[in-house]
Parts: structure tokens; C-alpha cells; sequence
């Protein structure tokens, strides 16, 4: 038991699921004070699919847990300012074009926040949850407690990345009892423990409003409108090779396993008076640079490998029609409802303003796949303040861009205006809205994140 909980209240958010379940009877079984917080965050049932994480139902069995483990239960109802902080947002995202990741701001603005106040009144001086992932703490030289959260033991359920946008103060009331376990092992606990969650299934969708058909969940204010779909086909790219924010003709399996001493990135060779798109006797002058070059790399040629093309509809054929560009995000399959082609059609480019929706043909249509991406300094969050880069700074980091990606290796350039992060190897589908995150090389402590920014390459005059 570590020193600091002893004889300290702690509030587990108990959710009905498993994790949370045998997160409650752990911290029971090893002797803290602790009582079940059960948070409703959502009413409204429009979009939802039935069955799919009911809060009711959820309700009944996180009460039936208490009452097993045997401590007292609370519940609040956090519903307002749920759809204030994350719901609006979400709303909001959708319509501007961008794809958000509501499960981020769940945790940040209500989970270790809304909800750690409400406990606090109960006299809590910690919460407790069920997310894969674990915490360390050491003082540095000023005497100052330092919080770390690293990546959970289980890889496959590793949760860091939901919590990115943490602070220092949220993790130091923060407990996560059951980080260093792996899934099979909680379910074990769970079975051996008699809690009535053990064979509850994991819940899918959105945080607290569960799985939800998107389209007619987000039709709650965003108005649903007849467009364009747009093919873009892969010799498009050809005249596109010297635009280094994608990889024309790239043979991606050989792309995937490049070796090299240092992170290799690819930037074409232009100033910034130069035109985007390069002639084809131009397209394979490249500069390779990395870490070591950093002084050297200019925030232009940066932010040549991060912009997006900007597509237009003489680009490429129609070839049917949509029901709202709003309702997709890159990288999309499902709702497309486009036949006549041997391989899946995946959206590329959504044009909010024309109503219009781009799309490309196999998982790696060269669309799909970008090198680079931009965050604004305003949206750069350091969990870690101490180690957070310095203007003109690089780093080597490892990066993921969403829940369960496999951890990418990148390295991070502070400019004036923001960060760039240039990866080793192309990344498909990075869609703006959604978070970056980034972790230590070393232990997978996950340091800071940011939303990714759309930039785009100037207008031709």
C-alpha cells in the first residue's frame, strides 16, 4: 500500500463495466477508504443504438457491485455539463469539417474534472478508474512532485491516449489500480470475485452516450444536405510528385520496412517562392534530413511536408451522390454506399463549404497517406511542463494518432507557429480534429499532445 493513501478517501468511478468493477475491489481488498461514484452523463436516446451501453442498465449493475464489494454508492448527474463540454463540441467539429475525438474531452472536462469536483465534495481526495494505463511520481530538484502516466501493461487495451489532455494537478488526485494487469486477468479477478460485471461486455461508441448510428445522432442540429461524390484516381498523382506532403506511386510494404541510423524524412526541394507542385523532371530531387539536420530545416519546408492538397471537383469523376459532407471524416468506408469497384472506396478530402466528398479506391490510395502533420502553438498541451520543446527545438518521439495505433516512430519540430511531426512512415488517414500524442522512446511515458490542424498550400496566382 503506498504511504500516500493511506487514511485518504478515494472515489472509483464505477461505470457497471468490468474494469471499473475490479478497480473498486482491488483498492477494498488492499485496505483503502473507498466509495462508488456512478456518473450519468447522457439522457437523450436519439442515434443510439438499443442496447448498446443503456446508462439504466448500467445503473443497476454498477449498484449491485457496490453492494457486493460493500461500500457506499453515490450517483450525480453530470448531463449538463457533458453536453456543454463534449457533445457542443463534438456538434461543432462535425460542421467546421473536422473529425473530434469526444472521448478525449470526456476525460479531461468531465471524468477528471466535473466529476472530481463532485467527489471532492464527498470528501474525496482521489478518484479512481478502470483505464488501462499506469502512473509514477518523483520529486525534482525544487522539491516539486512531478506526475508521469505511462502506457498500460496490456498493449492491446493501453488507454493513455484517451487521457492526453491531463494536467499535472487532474493526475496528482488520479489513480489507476489496474494498469499493470492485462484484460484476461481482470476478467479472472472479476470471476473469482463474484462481481455481477465479470462477464459484461466492453462498451463501444461514444463516452457515456454508447454506439450511436453517427449520421442520424449528429442530424440533431446539423442539417442533412445532397452532395457529390468525387473519385480521384491513382494516376491523378502523378503530376503530384514533387508535393511532399504525399507519396505518388509509393510501393508501401517496401516503404514500411526502410531502415536507417536516424528518422529519415523526404522533403522536396523548394524555397518558399517556389510552386507546390513540381514538373515531373523536377519530382525526384529530394533532400533527406533528420534529427542531427534540425538547425538546417526551415519552418517553410516543414510546412510544405504537413500541407494537405486542397482537391476540386475537375480532379476527378462523379460517381454518385452523399447526404452531408459533415457527416464524414477521412478515412471513412461505411455509409458511402458507392458500388462498381474491386476494392473498397475510402473518403480522402471532405469540402464543407462546396458540399462535396472525395474519395479513393484501396486501402492505400496514395490520399490516404501523408508523411507530416501540423498542430497550432494554441492547442499544444504538455502533461509533462517541465520537458515541454523550446522554440527551434527537435525531438525524437514515438506518436500515435488514435486509440489502439500502434505507437509511430517521428520526430517533433517546435516552430514559431506551432509542431510539426514528421513520421518515418506514412501515416493513412490523419484527419484534423482528432488528437496526436506522443510518448518517450525509453519508457512510454506519454509527455503531451494536440489537435491536428489542416493547412493547406497557397492559392496559384
Amino acid at each position: 500500500m503506498m504511504d500516500k493513501y493511506i487514511n485518504k478517501k478515494i472515489a472509483v468511478g464505477l461505470s457497471g463495466g468490468v474494469d471499473s468493477s475490479v478497480a473498486l475491489w482491488l483498492l477494498k481488498q488492499q485496505g483503502y477508504d473507498v466509495f462508488a461514484l456512478f456518473m450519468q452523463n447522457w439522457h437523450d436516446t436519439t442515434g443510439t443504438l438499443h442496447g448498446e451501453c443503456e446508462w439504466e442498465e448500467e445503473l443497476q449493475v454498477a449498484k449491485m457491485v457496490a453492494k457486493k464489494v460493500d461500500v457506499p454508492f453515490h450517483f450525480v448527474d453530470l448531463s449538463k455539463e457533458y453536453r456543454k463540454q463534449v457533445v457542443d463540441y463534438m456538434f461543432d467539429e462535425y460542421d467546421k469539417g473536422r473529425t473530434p475525438n469526444p472521448d478525449v474531452l470526456c476525460n479531461s472536462k468531465i471524468k477528471f474534472a466535473a466529476f472530481l469536483r463532485y467527489a471532492k465534495e464527498l470528501g474525496a481526495d482521489y478518484v479512481a478508474t478502470g483505464h488501462y494505463c499506469q502512473q509514477d511520481e518523483f520529486v525534482d530538484a525544487n522539491g516539486k512532485s512531478i506526475y508521469k502516466i505511462i502506457s498500460g501493461t496490456d498493449k492491446n487495451k493501453d488507454q493513455t491516449y484517451f487521457l492526453c489532455q491531463l494536467t499535472q494537478e487532474q493526475l496528482s488526485m488520479s489513480m489507476f489500480p489496474i494498469g499493470h494487469l492485462c484484460k484476461p486477468e481482470v476478467r479472472k479477478i472479476a470471476a473469482a470475485a463474484g462481481l455481477p460485471s465479470a462477464d459484461k461486455k466492453d462498451s463501444q461508441g461514444i463516452c457515456f452516450v454508447g454506439k450511436v448510428d453517427l449520421p442520424i445522432f449528429l442530424q440533431q442540429k446539423l442539417k442533412a444536405k445532397e452532395g457529390r461524390v468525387i473519385e480521384i484516381f491513382k494516376d491523378f498523382y502523378d503530376h503530384l510528385e514533387g508535393y511532399p506532403g504525399y507519396a505518388p506511386n509509393m510501393n508501401f510494404e517496401e516503404e514500411s520496412h526502410q531502415e536507417g541510423r536516424d528518422i529519415i524524412m523526404h522533403a522536396a526541394d523548394v524555397n518558399a517562392d517556389s510552386k507546390i507542385m513540381a514538373d515531373k523532371q523536377n519530382s525526384n530531387k529530394y533532400n533527406d534530413f533528420s534529427l542531427e539536420k534540425n538547425d538546417c530545416i526551415s519552418e517553410n519546408s516543414l510546412c510544405e511536408m504537413a500541407y494537405e492538397y486542397e482537391y476540386k471537383s475537375s480532379d476527378g469523376k462523379d460517381i454518385g451522390k452523399h447526404f452531408g459532407a459533415q457527416f464524414f471524416t477521412i478515412g471513412q468506408r461505411k455509409g458511402l454506399n458507392i458500388g462498381g469497384h474491386k476494392e473498397s472506396i475510402f473518403v480522402i478530402h471532405t469540402d464543407i463549404k462546396n458540399n462535396l466528398i472525395y474519395v479513393g479506391q484501396g486501402h492505400h490510395f496514395p490520399g490516404l497517406l501523408r508523411k507530416a502533420l501540423f498542430i497550432q502553438s494554441k492547442e499544444i498541451h504538455w502533461i509533462r511542463e517541465d520537458l515541454k520543446m523550446e522554440l527551434g527545438e527537435a525531438r525524437e518521439y514515438l506518436v500515435r494518432i488514435r486509440y489502439r495505433q500502434p505507437l509511430q516512430k517521428a520526430v517533433l519540430f517546435r516552430r514559431s507557429n506551432g509542431i510539426y511531426i514528421i513520421f518515418k512512415e506514412y501515416q493513412r488517414g490523419i484527419s484534423a480534429g482528432q488528437f496526436a500524442a506522443w510518448y518517450s522512446v525509453d519508457d512510454l511515458e506519454m509527455l503531451g499532445s494536440g489537435v491536428i490542424f489542416s493547412i493547406y498550400p497557397p492559392k496559384k496566382h
